[in-house]
Protein backbone atom coordinates (compact mmCIF):
# COMPACT_ATOMS: atom_id res chain seq x y z
CA UNK A 1 0.00 0.00 0.00
CA UNK A 2 1.16 3.54 -0.54
CA UNK A 3 0.61 6.96 -0.14
CA UNK A 4 -1.69 7.27 -3.47
CA UNK A 5 -3.84 4.91 -1.14
CA UNK A 6 -4.88 7.54 0.79
CA UNK A 7 -8.20 9.19 -0.24
CA UNK A 8 -8.62 12.88 -0.66
CA UNK A 9 -11.04 12.93 2.95
CA UNK A 10 -7.59 10.91 4.71
CA UNK A 11 -4.94 13.09 2.59
CA UNK A 12 -7.28 16.66 4.77
CA UNK A 13 -7.88 14.74 8.20
CA UNK A 14 -3.77 14.07 7.89
CA UNK A 15 -2.99 17.67 7.12
CA UNK A 16 -5.62 19.00 9.78
CA UNK A 17 -4.26 16.33 12.37
CA UNK A 18 -0.40 17.21 11.52
CA UNK A 19 -1.41 21.04 12.70
CA UNK A 20 -3.12 20.13 15.77
CA UNK A 21 0.03 17.92 16.18
CA UNK A 22 2.91 21.03 15.31
CA UNK A 23 1.07 24.50 14.46
CA UNK A 24 2.81 27.12 13.04
CA UNK A 25 4.57 28.95 15.00
CA UNK A 26 5.13 33.21 14.28
CA UNK A 27 7.58 33.59 17.35
CA UNK A 28 9.95 30.61 16.21
CA UNK A 29 9.47 31.47 12.43
CA UNK A 30 8.48 28.26 11.59
CA UNK A 31 5.76 26.25 9.96
CA UNK A 32 3.22 23.70 10.91
CA UNK A 33 2.98 20.47 9.97
CA UNK A 34 0.46 20.86 7.94
CA UNK A 35 2.57 23.07 5.13
CA UNK A 36 2.12 21.81 2.00
CA UNK A 37 6.44 20.98 1.87
CA UNK A 38 6.01 18.89 4.82
CA UNK A 39 2.80 17.54 3.67
CA UNK A 40 4.63 16.26 0.26
CA UNK A 41 7.42 14.94 1.90
CA UNK A 42 4.78 12.49 4.52
CA UNK A 43 2.83 11.30 1.74
CA UNK A 44 5.70 10.60 -0.34
CA UNK A 45 7.82 8.82 1.97
CA UNK A 46 4.91 6.82 4.03
CA UNK A 47 5.72 3.64 2.68
CA UNK A 48 5.60 1.01 5.01
CA UNK A 49 3.71 2.90 7.68
CA UNK A 50 0.81 3.60 4.56
CA UNK A 51 -1.24 1.02 6.30
CA UNK A 52 -1.33 1.96 9.95
CA UNK A 53 -1.38 5.79 8.93
CA UNK A 54 -4.81 4.97 6.99
CA UNK A 55 -6.10 2.43 10.00
CA UNK A 56 -5.68 5.79 12.05
CA UNK A 57 -7.06 8.66 10.03
CA UNK A 58 -10.02 6.03 9.36
CA UNK A 59 -10.38 5.83 13.18
CA UNK A 60 -10.25 9.28 13.89
CA UNK A 61 -12.92 9.70 10.98
CA UNK A 62 -14.97 7.08 12.63
CA UNK A 63 -14.48 9.20 16.39
CA UNK A 64 -15.77 12.67 14.72
CA UNK A 65 -18.44 10.98 12.89
CA UNK A 66 -17.42 13.01 9.95
CA UNK A 67 -14.39 13.83 8.32
CA UNK A 68 -11.88 15.37 10.89
CA UNK A 69 -11.17 17.90 8.90
CA UNK A 70 -15.11 19.13 8.36
CA UNK A 71 -15.13 19.60 11.78
CA UNK A 72 -15.09 23.22 14.48
CA UNK A 73 -12.20 23.86 16.76
CA UNK A 74 -13.53 22.04 20.00
CA UNK A 75 -14.79 19.33 18.56
CA UNK A 76 -11.89 18.55 16.94
CA UNK A 77 -9.74 18.59 20.03
CA UNK A 78 -12.10 16.36 21.75
CA UNK A 79 -12.05 13.39 19.17
CA UNK A 80 -8.16 14.23 19.28
CA UNK A 81 -8.13 13.51 22.82
CA UNK A 82 -10.59 10.60 22.53
CA UNK A 83 -8.00 9.53 19.76
CA UNK A 84 -4.85 9.65 21.80
CA UNK A 85 -6.91 7.87 24.71
CA UNK A 86 -7.86 5.16 22.84
CA UNK A 87 -5.54 5.20 19.02
CA UNK A 88 -3.00 2.03 19.95
CA UNK A 89 0.05 1.58 17.71
CA UNK A 90 -1.86 3.22 14.24
CA UNK A 91 -1.46 6.29 16.42
CA UNK A 92 1.50 6.25 17.85
CA UNK A 93 2.63 5.71 13.92
CA UNK A 94 1.13 8.81 12.72
CA UNK A 95 2.40 11.07 15.58
CA UNK A 96 6.08 9.41 14.23
CA UNK A 97 5.44 9.82 10.45
CA UNK A 98 4.35 13.62 11.50
CA UNK A 99 7.23 14.11 13.81
CA UNK A 100 9.75 12.83 11.59
CA UNK A 101 8.58 14.58 8.56
CA UNK A 102 8.42 17.87 10.41
CA UNK A 103 11.91 17.42 11.56
CA UNK A 104 13.61 17.14 8.71
CA UNK A 105 12.41 20.05 7.17
CA UNK A 106 15.09 22.64 6.48
CA UNK A 107 13.36 25.20 8.36
CA UNK A 108 12.45 23.61 11.27
CA UNK A 109 16.16 22.58 11.53
CA UNK A 110 17.73 26.31 10.75
CA UNK A 111 14.85 27.38 13.63
CA UNK A 112 16.40 24.86 15.91
CA UNK A 113 20.77 26.18 15.03
CA UNK A 114 21.21 22.43 13.41
CA UNK A 115 23.37 22.63 10.22
CA UNK A 116 21.88 21.64 7.48
CA UNK A 117 24.46 18.85 5.66
CA UNK A 118 24.45 15.33 6.00
CA UNK A 119 25.51 13.46 9.33
CA UNK A 120 27.80 11.63 7.40
CA UNK A 121 31.21 12.01 6.96
CA UNK A 122 31.32 14.85 9.64
CA UNK A 123 29.28 13.08 11.87
CA UNK A 124 27.60 14.31 15.11
CA UNK A 125 29.46 14.50 18.34
CA UNK A 126 27.18 12.21 20.80
CA UNK A 127 28.20 12.83 24.47
CA UNK A 128 29.39 9.45 26.17
CA UNK A 129 27.06 7.16 27.42
CA UNK A 130 26.74 4.47 30.70
CA UNK A 131 28.37 1.41 28.64
CA UNK A 132 27.82 -0.63 31.77
CA UNK A 133 24.26 -0.66 30.60
CA UNK A 134 25.25 -3.55 28.23
CA UNK A 135 26.78 -5.79 30.78
CA UNK A 136 23.47 -8.10 30.62
CA UNK A 137 23.80 -7.99 27.24
CA UNK A 138 27.13 -9.35 27.11
CA UNK A 139 26.57 -11.48 30.45
CA UNK A 140 24.05 -13.72 28.05
CA UNK A 141 27.05 -14.90 25.92
CA UNK A 142 25.80 -16.03 22.43
CA UNK A 143 22.41 -15.57 22.68
CA UNK A 144 22.75 -13.28 19.91
CA UNK A 145 23.26 -14.98 16.12
CA UNK A 146 26.81 -15.12 15.10
CA UNK A 147 27.67 -13.08 11.79
CA UNK A 148 28.98 -15.59 9.06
Amino acid sequence: MSADNLTRIQRDDLRTIAAMIVPASDEYKVPGADDPAIQADMLATLGRDTKLVAAALDHLARLASQPLAELDVARRDAVAQEFREAGGVAAATLVRVVLQCYYRDDRVLRSLGIELRAPFPKGHVLPDGDWSLLDPVKARGGALRQIP
